[in-house]
């Protein structure tokens, strides 16, 4: 466990704006991923089309779920974030814990998570009032998705498929998301495209 598992307190942060709200998901695999528009630590707006042209990963963050905590605490999240990195992915972290939930971080609070985990994420991004989790209908952290170049989301769902907080499990699971990253840098389509996510629920303002 590490000093990020409690709750930390609220403080106003300025909320992530999603291009487009529906009133539902509107993330769907083998469709354009919608756009959104959500600060990062510093308080710079981050475009997701701005990134048109690379491949794009996602990946819901709370440092204080124990799920979450077997994926940084072994190693393993930033592995399998500077793999990505290395192959060009721009990897955006994104927290969407409501204020005074756990999870919820500030700026600062976010750049020192990073900082102490040496996270390899491109950008840690900001979503306190959850627009763009529930733009993505973001159930668990972690929760992951990869989107094309194109700009299409071509996978969803875990890490992994060993769906548990026991870090020994790591070791034999199947990284859904690299072999995702494979599949598409050899030139074929997405083997496994979809997967059920495991971990702590998304802790949404409402």
């Amino acid at each position: 466990m590490t000093r990020f598992s409690t709750v930390l307190a609220p403080v106003a942060l300025v909320a992530a704006v999603a291009l487009a709200a529906p009133a539902f998901p509107a993330a769907h695999v083998g469709q354009p991923a919608p756009d959104f528009v959500a600060a990062d630590t510093s308080g710079k707006p981050v475009k997701l089309s701005s990134f048109r042209g690379k491949t794009v990963v996602l990946e819901w963050n709370n440092p204080g779920c124990p799920f979450v905590q077997k994926h940084y605490n072994s190693g393993n999240m930033q592995k399998t974030q500077d793999a990505a990195v290395q192959q060009g992915v721009v990897w955006l972290t994104i927290n969407s814990g409501a204020p005074g939930k756990q999870g919820y971080m500030t700026g600062a609070e976010a750049i020192a998570f990073e900082k102490s985990e040496k996270a390899k994420a491109t950008a840690y991004l900001l979503d306190p009032k959850g627009i763009v989790g529930k733009l993505y209908d973001a159930k668990t952290t972690p929760h992951m998705y990869v989107i094309d170049p194109k700009g299409t989301l071509v996978y969803a769902g875990a890490i992994d498929d060993k769906p548990t907080a026991d870090p020994d499990d790591i070791k034999t699971a199947n990284n859904l998301v690299l072999s995702a990253l494979a599949d598409m840098k050899a030139g074929k389509p997405v083997a496994v495209a979809t997967s059920k996510p495991y971990g702590c629920s998304v802790k949404y303002a409402s």
